[in-house]
């Protein structure tokens, strides 16, 4: 899937709110730097914020589950 569309795909989820998108995107892939696992299936060229993106567009990160995670 194309960076566009996973965006276009992780906005709907967030309720097209760019904000929450940025905030959301920041803190997961500050987790992932600092060790945690990715949810989704990854390369390891693949860069922390485009793997937290994907997570947000495949609903498995939420701003509750970071929220547990911190």
């Amino acid at each position: 899937m194309r960076s566009e569309q996973i965006t276009a795909k992780a906005l709907n989820v967030v309720g097209n709110d760019r904000y929450k998108l940025a905030i959301l995107v920041s803190k997961r892939a500050e987790q992932l730097a600092k060790g945690a696992e990715p949810l989704v299936e990854t390369t390891k060229d693949k860069k922390y914020v485009d793997v937290a993106l994907s997570e947000i567009a495949e609903g498995k990160i939420s701003i509750e589950v970071l929220e547990e995670r911190s």
